[in-house]
């Protein structure tokens, strides 16, 4: 399995996974030519130079390096909200007092607002249910981290990911369902669609900037917020080991949370080791005291638009050295050679909030991701 980077020859294989995906998977909808824009736009985001992030989209897909099959995607946009409204509900405490002395209660509020604008956001990561197999999803998810460690200037200081809110197999939306009759009589894919495609004034025509009690929404409405798809809870678990938490923003159409993590403080940006190629030609990989506990590492070269990554049990770092140790026959698949350039990170190794200097906490994750968000 190879990650790199989206090209035009990929569109038919992103439009199945948008099929795929299903309703509620709000970043990648069914639109040949809204996909086409988007390969489009990853393709120039990859290839400019970049000081600061702006409205750079960088779009991955795995590959199966045996068959060329496309077996998933994954995303991250530099700085959110730029160029169309990044709009959320807050969550509020309001404290009612009532007339009588001493009577007080608490309410909680849905606020709309757009705290995020600017922020990193990861996204788009889907792996096709004929594909999974072990360390795609983690793969797909951690390779983001990697390349945000390689490539600091091209991403904000804060990262975002807006986790798919709860859904039936029907596509409906407890919450939508209870939003619609006081806001806009949408079916729920249809106000995915009108939000998603940059339809302009929706967020402001249908959803009042006043806010919305909980209180009197249904039970049902009520007890989705900030949960999320059965399918994108093993996604939530792993953001959650690299120190991503939920701060009370969900969506405006399903409830979903956003989670957030400053980038300095994911756990994988921090355990992604930078050094120069050592090839090891033999014929077995060895073992030894600074490999022990990485059963399987993330790897990569580099570089940005000609960007390669892959997990593997045949490489490991010597931070100590400055070196990432790659057997020969895989570097070749990574385009890397003798002494150039590479970042490696270890799957096993997670830092759960930690800080430079204290002890490592390793946790080895059992979950596999299939899509998120």
């Amino acid at each position: 399995m190879i990650i790199r980077p989206i090209t035009p020859w990929d569109l038919d294989a992103l439009y199945r996974i948008a099929v795929e995906s299903g309703p509620g998977f709000t970043s990648l909808l069914p639109d040949r030519d809204a996909l086409a824009r988007k390969i489009d736009h990853s393709v120039s985001s990859f290839a400019r130079p970049v000081t600061a992030p702006g409205d750079e989209h960088y779009l991955f897909v795995l590959e199966d390096n045996a068959t060329g099959e496309i077996l998933g995607t994954t995303g991250i946009e530099a700085a959110a909200g730029l160029n169309r409204p990044l709009v959320h509900f807050r969550r509020n405490a309001v404290i009612q007092h009532a007339n009588v002395r001493r009577m007080r209660h608490t309410e909680e509020s849905l606020t709309r607002c757009q705290h995020y604008t600017g922020c990193t956001e990861i996204c788009s990561l889907y792996l096709r249910p004929g594909f999974r197999r072990a360390n795609a999803g983690k793969l797909l998810s951690r390779v983001r981290f990697l390349f945000m460690a390689l490539h600091p200037e091209r991403f904000s200081d804060t990262v975002i990911a807006e986790m798919r809110g709860v859904s039936d197999q029907a596509g409906r939306s407890p919450f939508w369902d209870w939003l619609k009759h006081h806001v806009a009589d949408l079916d729920f894919a249809s106000a995915t669609q009108l939000a998603c495609t940059g339809h302009t004034g929706f967020i402001e025509e249908f959803i009042p900037a006043m806010p919305f009690y909980t209180q009197q929404m249904s039970h049902a409405a009520r007890a989705v917020i900030g949960q999320v798809h059965e399918d994108t809870r093993p996604a939530r678990h792993m953001l959650e080991r690299e120190g991503f938490r939920h701060q009370g923003f969900v969506d405006l159409l399903d409830g979903g949370p956003t989670l957030e993590c400053p980038k300095a403080e994911i756990a994988s940006v921090r355990n992604t080791h930078m050094g120069k190629v050592q090839l090891h030609a033999g014929t077995k990989f060895p073992e030894n005291d600074e490999s022990a506990g990485y059963p399987s590492a993330i790897v990569a070269n580099a570089s940005c638009s000609d960007f390669r990554a892959t997990v593997t049990d045949q490489a490991y770092p010597e931070p100590g050295a400055g070196r990432v140790v790659v057997a020969a026959r895989l570097a070749e698949h990574l385009a890397l050679g003798d002494g150039s350039p590479a970042c490696c990170l270890p799957l096993a190794a997670t830092r759960q909030q930690s800080q430079p200097g204290q002890q490592t906490r390793h946790t080895h994750a059992t979950e596999e991701i299939h899509y998120a968000y």
